[in-house]
């Protein structure tokens, strides 16, 4: 594609918002509630899985969390980089078939590895999802409204989150009264096994609609013309050797960084060999070393392939800070939409269907009137003050904590119930915010890059460290309320960063295009 004239592409960043901006954005929302759905949908299968599979908290922490995540986040980056220079409705189209198969596999799983490997394939296939998007919307709304149009997309996280709740405990219910005896089940699936399959291949539908959707030009909310590379996949394939071991090595090697990326794998190599000596999972740790060192491995080699992205990106404290708060609120955000449906199922006694139900009906209405709001917030706050969105952020990090506190000590189901309203409204307000903080410190051609960083910290902090450390606290201790409440240790880190950012961003922004400039990015 090649890259646009300004004058066809400069849109009025004060002329209306045209209508089929918001048909892409309602389009996209779909796509979102979709990844939570069959992401999420663990939650209200857990306790089944956990008996079938001869499963622990800890396991399924694991599955819900690492197995997912970590692979999620590191091809994120490479086609965060795809999608900054090739078709993003095509690459999404793409993605959302691969991760809806998956799910749908995941219900033929007869064991934990099995499981593990339909985890890891649903994570690359959501990898494609936020990135195209972030992408699509940064161009398709002015910067002034871009804040609402994220936090309206960011809402299908709770829509669907709450949906699979709902949708995933009424297949299980159904199909385990129409079938008691497994063996007489059409294919000898258990309930769980149908409910992935239930919320797995309606995504096929959906991605024939996406394929449907316009390309439209980038950076033609600034009108800041970007120039595209010519081989999108050569690029691609050449950031997957930086980031995936071992093909690391390959790519450290040819920048002549061979030597000190083996000396950062054999620390990783380690500290990870420490902890399984300590009796920590072998699994759960191998897979985040894995992580830590493919992602060094990754920012060195954006340094030298491409150092104005580095310098806006990775190079940029306020934005590190930004990722990192967001990160340590998601730590905490998916431990508890998690872990809420299994507490409600052990220590209060209700089916499924009705856990199912109120918590994902409160889950999906607290988060997206959470996230919404707080995106609204964010674009008034920002249009006083530079760093305005990162005050929803700060907000973000210690409003919740009350509600979680007393939602997982009390005794009675009601107050429980009433506790998990809050505590997710407070703590979702500020992904629209975050989100939109660090695309407003990028330059149009480098948002999907940018985005895939921001989730490198809700994957690899928030979702493949939170909800495995609750279960690993409740495996030891006996006791989900403690293995949830251990989390909240974090929050004094998490607010720090995000006040150090809210410093640190008016100048980071003001800047942004020289010290692009200064790093070797060219503009027409």
């Amino acid at each position: 594609m090649q890259a646009p004239t300004p004058a066809d592409s400069t849109i009025d960043p004060d002329a209306k918002t045209p209508a089929y901006a918001w048909y892409v954005l309602s389009i996209l929302i779909l796509v979102y509630i979709l990844n939570f759905v069959d992401r999420q949908v663990l939650s209200i299968l857990a306790e089944d899985v956990k008996r079938d599979l001869n499963l622990t908290d800890d396991d399924i922490g694991f599955l819900y969390g690492t197995a997912f995540g970590v692979f999620y986040a590191l091809f994120g980056i490479p086609l965060g980089r795809l999608a900054d220079s090739w078709h993003r409705v095509r690459l999404m189209t793409i993605g959302l078939s691969l991760w809806s198969v998956m799910t749908a596999m995941s219900g033929l799983a007869r064991n934990g590895l099995m499981l593990t490997g339909a985890r890891i394939g649903v994570g690359i296939g959501e990898a494609t999802a936020s990135p195209s998007a972030y992408s699509l919307i940064s161009d398709w709304f002015p910067k002034k409204r871009r804040g609402l149009a994220l936090s309206l997309y960011s809402s299908g996280l709770y829509i669907g989150g709450g949906l699979s709740l709902g949708l995933g405990g009424l297949v299980v219910e159904n199909w385990n009264e129409a079938y008691p005896v497994k063996d007489m089940a059409p294919l000898g699936l258990a309930g769980w096994q149908a409910a992935f399959m239930a919320v797995g291949l309606p995504g096929l539908l959906l991605a024939l609609w996406v394929f449907t959707l316009r390309e439209p030009m980038r950076g033609q909310s600034e009108g800041i013309v970007s120039k595209t590379r010519p081989h999108p996949f050569r690029d691609f394939f050449a950031e997957l050797i930086t980031i995936i071991p071992p093909l690391t090595l390959i790519g450290a090697a040819r920048s002549g960084n061979l030597l000190r990326n083996l000396a950062v794998g054999l620390l990783v190599t380690g500290i990870v060999c420490g902890l399984i000596a300590l009796g920590e999972p072998i699994k759960q740790w191998a897979a985040v070393g894995i992580g830590a060192y493919a992602v060094y491995s990754w920012a060195s080699a954006l340094r030298r392939t491409d150092p104005p992205t580095f310098a806006l990106t990775l190079g940029t404290p306020a934005f590190l800070l930004t990722v990192l708060a967001y990160g340590l609120n998601a730590f905490i955000s998916y431990s508890v939409s998690f872990w809420a449906s299994p507490y409600a199922l052990r220590n209060f006694g209700v089916s499924e269907s009705e856990v199912g139900w109120i918590v994902g009906s409160l889950g999906a209405s607290a988060g997206f009137i959470g996230v919404i709001g707080g995106g609204w917030l964010a674009d008034k706050l920002r249009a006083k003050h530079a760093a305005g969105r990162l005050w929803v952020v700060i907000f973000g990090a210690v409003a919740p904590v009350p509600a979680i506190a007393i939602g997982f000590t009390t005794d009675s189901l009601t107050l429980f119930y009433l506790m998990l309203f809050p505590a997710q409204a407070l703590s979702s307000c500020a992904l629209g915010a975050a989100a939109a903080t660090t695309q407003d410190l990028v330059l149009p051609r480098m948002r999907g890059t940018a985005t895939a960083s921001f989730f490198i910290g809700t994957t690899l902090i928030g979702l493949a460290l939170g909800p495995y450390l609750a279960g690993r606290v409740s495996a030891l201790t006996e006791s989900l309320s403690v293995g949830v409440l251990s989390l909240l240790v974090t929050v004094p880190i998490a607010l720090t960063a995000a006040i150090i950012a809210a410093r640190l961003l008016p100048a980071s922004e003001a800047t942004a295009r020289d010290r692009a400039a200064a790093a070797g990015e060219e503009f027409d």
